[in-house]
Order: structure tokens, then sequence, then C-alpha cells
């Protein structure tokens, strides 16, 4: 896979403590938004059905492994997965330290 057709993902994940690219209609996307909210996190959100290049985008993701697309959540410029590895994170107690190290909550 050329680096060239990942660039855009990497570099919208890259500009902010948290990222996440999501669809509008999408019911986990939705709740995985409310839960990093929760902690008082204020990520930057693509929603890839009304971004001009979500298409594009979404095909970048697929072919990162993200099957499905979305939701797919960079925190400290790192893309840690979907729905799953966000909730494992949570529920083990580790997502509230990935959000501070990544400057995207302070307290």
């Amino acid at each position: 896979m050329p680096v060239k057709r990942m660039a855009m993902v990497t570099s919208l994940g890259a500009e902010k403590p948290v990222v996440i690219f999501s669809k509008s209609s999408c019911c986990m996307s939705h709740s995985i938004k409310t839960l990093i909210y929760s902690f008082g996190a204020n990520p930057t959100v693509y929603e890839l059905d009304e971004h001009p290049n979500g298409q594009q985008l979404e095909r970048e993701l697929k072919a990162l492994g993200r099957k499905p697309s979305v939701p797919a959540i960079f925190i400290g410029q790192e893309l840690i997965g979907g729905p799953n590895e966000i909730m494992t994170l949570h529920l083990k107690g580790k997502l509230v330290k990935l959000l501070k190290k990544a400057n995207a909550i302070w307290v």
C-alpha cells in the first residue's frame, strides 16, 4: 500500500489530541463520541458521510485495517482502533490515562 494513500487519515489523525472518524448515522460512533466527551475531552470529529473527502478517508481507514471503517479513534497521534479497543481501555481504567497523556484532558 503506497504511503501517499493513507497520508490524509494519518495527517488528520495527528492534528489534535483526539480525532474521531465517524458517520453521523452510526450508533457506535455516537456512543464512542459520547464517552470521550464525558471525560471532558473535545475531540476533532470527521463525519465521513458529510465530509467532502469522506469516501477517500473511508478507503484509507479500510486500508489501515479498520473494518468497519468507523468509528476510528486516534489519541495522541496514534490510531487506537475502534469501539472494542476504546471500551477495553475504558473498562481497564486506561482510557483516562491515555487521554491525559495526549493532553486531551487535564483532570
